[in-house]
C-alpha cells in the first residue's frame, strides 16, 4: 500500500503592475474563508499546506485548488502570487518580517540572513511508521536528493541580475547554519540528542530551525523534503513527491531488511553534489555518485533520470493513479543543442534554461499554458517549387543589416522584458 503524502508550498506576493515584491500577504490571507494557508517569516510570502493524501491524482486536485483560490484573493487586490524559488525584483529592508515573536526573534539574531530571505520553497511530507525508521531512512535518501533540487530548480534571477544559477535560493538558503545534508544518526535518540545540544548551544532556539535537506518532522510522524525550489507547476510538486514517496518506501523496506545498518555513512560529497544541481539544474554533467557506487563518474543529469526510472516507477505512480501520470514518466531532460545550451524550441521556468533565456529573448515566443514555446512557421503555398516559410539554401545575401550598439538603457529594457515574462509564467492561475 502506498504512504500517505502531503505538500507545503511557499509563494511570493507581488504587485501585478511593477512585478516587485510586496509586504501584503496578510490582506490576501483575510480574504480566504478556508484553512489551510499561514504566513510565513516575511510579510510578502504566503504558505499553503495541503491535505493527506494516498494517490497523486489527489494530491495534484488538492495543489491546483489550493493556487486558484490563491490567485483569486491576490488578483482582487491587483496582487499576483508567484511560485519561484526567487523573484527578480526585490528590496531587501529589515522591517518587512510578520509580527511574530519567533520571526522577530530570528530577525534580531540572524539579521542580513533574515532580511535576504526573500525565497520560496515547496516541502513533501511521507508518513513512516516511527520516528526511528525516519531518522534512517533520512540518511538512505540523501544521495539521491541533488536529483530532485535539480528538476525543481527555479530561481536564476536574483535583485534584478541572472546570477548564472539554475537555483539561486538554495545559495541564499544554505547560508542558515542548519541549512544542508543531515548527516547520519543510528536512531531517533541520537538525533534528538544532536538537536538538544544545537538548541542548547543558542545556534538555534528550537527544533523548527533545523533546516536540513531531508529531517523527520517536529510535530507529524513524517519524513520532510526541504531542498527543492518553489516549482511555477503543480505538475513538478507532484513528481517531486512521488519520487520522494518512492525514495522512503525504498529506504524503509531496505532499513527493516538491513536491521537498520544499510547507510555507510560517507555522505562528505553530498554539499557539492548540491552546488553542482543548483549551479546547472537538468543541463550540465554533474556526479550521480552513491555509496553503492562510490566510484561512479559524472554523467549527464537525463542517464540519472532513466535508472531512477527503473528504481522507482510503481512506488512512484502507486496503485490508484491514473495514466496520465504513467505517461509522464520519466521526466524528459532538456532538449539541447551545441556545448550544452538549451535549444530554442521549449524553454520551461522550471529548468535552467531560463537563466539562458534563449526562448524568452524571442519575438515569435508565445505562452502554451507554463511554458514558453516557439511557433515554428506555418507553411504556405507552394511559390516557384518552394513552401512559403521554408528555408532557403544557399541563398545569397543582398545586403547585411546594420545593428546599432546596444546601450545601458537598451539593456535594461531588455532585461525589464525578460523579468516581467518570467513572472507571468511563475503565476499561479493555471
Amino acid at each position: 500500500m502506498a504512504l500517505c503524502i502531503g505538500a507545503e508550498e511557499e509563494f511570493h506576493v507581488v504587485n501585478v503592475e511593477s512585478g516587485r515584491l510586496v509586504p501584503r500577504a496578510r490582506d490576501i490571507l483575510e480574504r480566504l474563508d478556508r484553512p489551510g494557508f499561514t504566513t510565513e517569516l516575511h510579510r510578502s510570502m504566503v504558505e499553503s499546506n495541503s491535505r493527506v493524501h494516498r494517490t497523486l491524482d489527489d494530491l495534484y486536485k488538492d495543489l491546483t485548488g489550493a493556487r486558484r483560490r490563491l490567485d483569486a484573493a491576490a488578483s482582487s487586490l491587483g496582487l499576483a502570487v508567484v511560485a519561484a524559488g526567487t523573484v527578480p525584483l526585490a528590496r531587501i529592508a529589515s522591517g518587512d518580517v510578520t509580527a511574530d515573536p519567533r520571526y522577530r526573534r530570528m530577525a534580531q539574531e540572524y539579521r542580513r540572513v533574515a532580511d535576504e530571505q526573500l525565497i520560496c520553497s515547496a516541502q513533501v511530507h511521507v508518513d513512516v511508521p516511527d520516528r526511528d525508521t525516519a531518522v534512517r531512512a533520512m540518511c538512505l535518501v540523501s544521495p539521491w536528493l541533488p536529483p530532485l533540487l535539480a528538476l525543481s530548480a527555479s530561481s536564476p534571477f536574483w535583485l534584478g541580475t541572472d546570477t548564472g544559477y539554475a537555483s539561486w535560493r538554495t545559495m541564499l538558503w544554505q547560508r542558515w547554519p542548519t541549512a544542508g545534508p543531515a548527516g547520519c544518526y543510528p536512531d531517533a535518540a541520537a538525533y534528538d540528542a544532536a538537536i538538544a545540544d544545537l538548541i542548547r548551544s543558542g545556534v538555534i532556539s528550537d527544533a523548527g530551525m533545523v533546516y536540513y535537506d531531508v529531517r523527520p518532522s517536529a510535530h507529524q510522524q513524517t519524513l520532510e523534503l526541504r531542498i527543492c525550489d518553489a516549482c511555477p507547476r503543480a505538475d513538478t510538486v507532484v513528481l517531486i513527491s512521488g519520487m520522494f514517496r518512492a525514495l522512503v518506501q525504498d529506504a524503509c523496506d531496505r532499513s527493516a531488511r538491513e536491521g537498520g545498518r544499510a547507510c555507510d555513512g560517507h555522505h562528505e560529497w553530498l554539499r557539492a553534489a548540491t552546488w553542482r544541481a543548483a549551479r546547472s539544474g537538468l543541463e550540465e554533467p554533474w556526479s550521480t555518485r552513491s555509496p553503492a557506487a562510490p566510484s561512479r563518474p559524472a554523467r549527464p543529469c537525463s542517464a540519472c533520470w532513466a535508472g531512477c526510472a527503473r528504481r522507482w516507477k510503481r512506488p512512484v505512480t502507486g496503485q490508484s493513479c491514473r495514466n496520465s501520470w504513467r505517461r509522464s514518466w520519466p521526466p524528459a531532460a532538456p532538449r539541447t543543442g551545441c556545448g550544452g545550451r538549451p535549444r530554442a524550441r521549449t524553454c520551461s521556468p522550471a529548468s535552467t534554461s531560463w537563466s539562458q533565456r534563449p526562448a524568452v529573448r524571442s519575438a515569435h515566443a508565445v505562452r502554451t499554458g507554463p511554458a514558453i514555446r516557439h511557433r515554428p512557421p506555418r507553411p504556405g503555398p507552394r511559390r516557384h517549387g518552394r513552401r512559403t516559410g521554408e528555408h532557403r539554401k544557399h541563398q545569397p545575401r543582398t545586403g547585411s543589416p546594420v545593428r546599432a550598439r546596444p546601450t545601458a538603457s537598451t539593456y535594461r529594457t531588455s532585461l525589464n522584458c525578460v523579468l516581467r515574462q518570467y513572472l507571468r509564467s511563475c503565476r499561479t492561475a493555471r
